[in-house]
């Protein structure tokens, strides 16, 4: 059993609150959830409004294709939110 694990972490300039960042983390995961087989949530900074950082976990059974969900997941996010990526750490377990 291989895990692969994601962690990313996010900036939203243009969050003022708790608030709108909630509501920028929550349609990230939700389309996340949607199109990809992945636990995701947000691990850290949950009090800071303008900082996002998700955990992201897969269950595989080749290393090849626990980082190639990983990839596809992060590359799926970078691509349908207006955050920007500041730091993206994977790890295979």
């Amino acid at each position: 059993m291989i895990i692969a694990t994601g962690r990313i972490k996010l900036m939203a300039e243009w969050c003022h609150s708790l608030k709108e960042k909630r509501m920028v983390v929550n349609s990230i995961i939700d389309k996340v959830s949607s199109k990809f087989n992945v636990s995701i949530s947000e691990i850290e900074n949950l009090d800071m409004h303008n900082s996002i950082v998700l955990g992201i976990a897969c269950v595989s059974n080749s290393t090849s294709h626990g980082n190639s969900v990983i990839q596809t997941v992060i590359n799926f996010i970078e691509d349908n939110t207006e955050a920007y990526i500041v730091d993206i750490a994977t790890e295979i377990i």
